[in-house]
């Protein structure tokens, strides 16, 4: 396994559509192997093929993994915490107010993010080749983020409940059910095998201001958009 540079935005690779597997070679299994290694690296609760610059159908996905922290729910709808959907755990939102409590979050499990009953019945992490989502329904916010636009975080509004089909690692057609932080996060992911990023969700105008400050400025990690240094989604 090997760990792979991700691309940040406005790298032109980011936006471009991927193709789909023909099949599910060694060629795969050892990309996807990589993908999760570099996801883990870098924090991150998923990653896509673009994102490392492979054009292909591929994604990787650990919403479980015991790095995360601080979680909120999901319910609500508008969140004073919310997903950086590259990354292992929900951070602050602008303007949160709460950095100066982080410290004693941690033994806090009001703060913890609850999977619903249909993400604790889904094995992670999740390897989707080719995934297609085949129904969707209702509505839910909450922001996100992304390792190819890090520092970032807007709300955005996506499909509250999905079933996706795909194939695993071992080459079987499987249909998935879920809501909650997984579902956000498959969204996500399969935007980017469409060349989308979550910033193309905003309004026109906050979209092309946000993009328009990258070009102009690139990304520093003292901004105020990073305004939490905990582990990221």
């Amino acid at each position: 396994m090997a760990i792979k540079e991700i691309l940040t935005f406005p790298n032109p690779t980011l936006r471009k559509k991927s193709q789909p597997a023909k099949s599910v070679t060694d060629e795969i299994k050892s990309l996807a192997q990589d993908m999760l290694e570099t996801m883990y690296k870098a924090r991150g609760i998923g990653l896509a093929a673009p994102q490392i610059g492979e054009l292909v159908r591929l994604v990787v996905i650990d919403t479980q993994s015991p790095s995360r922290s601080n979680l909120s729910e999901l319910d609500a709808p508008s969140q004073k915490r919310g997903a950086s959907l590259s990354k292992l755990s929900l951070e602050p939102e602008h303007g949160d107010g709460d950095g100066e409590d982080d410290e004693d979050d941690e033994d806090d499990d009001s703060d913890r993010y609850t999977m619903t009953p249909l993400e604790e019945r889904i094995p992670q992490p999740l390897i989707l080749i080719n995934p297609e989502i085949v129904e969707k329904s209702g509505t839910t916010k909450m922001d996100e983020g992304c390792l190819s636009v890090p520092t970032y975080y807007e709300t955005v509004t996506r499909s509250r409940h999905i079933r996706v089909s795909a194939l695993n690692e071992d080459g079987e057609q499987i249909e998935l059910e879920t809501d909650g932080l997984l579902a956000i996060c498959i969204q996500h992911e399969i935007d980017h095998l469409d060349g989308k990023l979550f910033i193309d969700r905003l309004s026109t105008l906050k979209s092309e201001k946000i993009k328009a400050k990258i070009k102009k400025y690139g990304y520093s990690t003292s901004s105020k958009e990073k305004e939490s240094e905990e582990p990221p989604l």
